[in-house]
């Protein structure tokens, strides 16, 4: 009994701990971001990718329900060479094309806007 017991005080409490740590990630990582200036650049669209995701709940009324999520991102290029990628909206990947040219408008890994160059 005694190990069982030993069980059911560390799985929660292990438990507890990942998620502190998952927590003090995303508060570090927003933190991060935040305390960025806001850059704009003159870049060129260099690649685009999604990662689609997805998860099946069952419930006990033999029941299924699958949920897909994507996330976009797009890489870009700096008239200096730099290379970064975004994450960004479906709206906005939809509307950017590989090879496009503009300012865009970022700042730490968020996304704000492009502006396409017109010609």
């Amino acid at each position: 009994m005694g190990m069982f017991n030993l069980m059911f005080s560390i799985v929660p409490l292990m438990m507890l701990c990942i998620f502190i740590i998952f927590i003090l990630k995303m508060v570090t990582n927003y933190s991060r971001n935040a305390s960025q200036p806001i850059l704009t650049e003159h870049v060129r669209v260099i690649g685009k990718r999604t990662n689609v995701s997805s998860h099946l709940n069952s419930s006990n009324s033999n029941m299924s329900h699958r949920r897909t999520s994507t996330t976009y991102y797009v890489a870009f290029e700096t008239d200096a060479g730099q290379r970064l990628e975004l994450r960004m909206s479906g709206r906005e990947y939809g509307i950017i094309m590989e090879g496009d040219t503009g300012n865009l408008m970022y700042q730490g890994e968020w996304f704000k806007r492009f502006d396409r160059d017109v010609y």
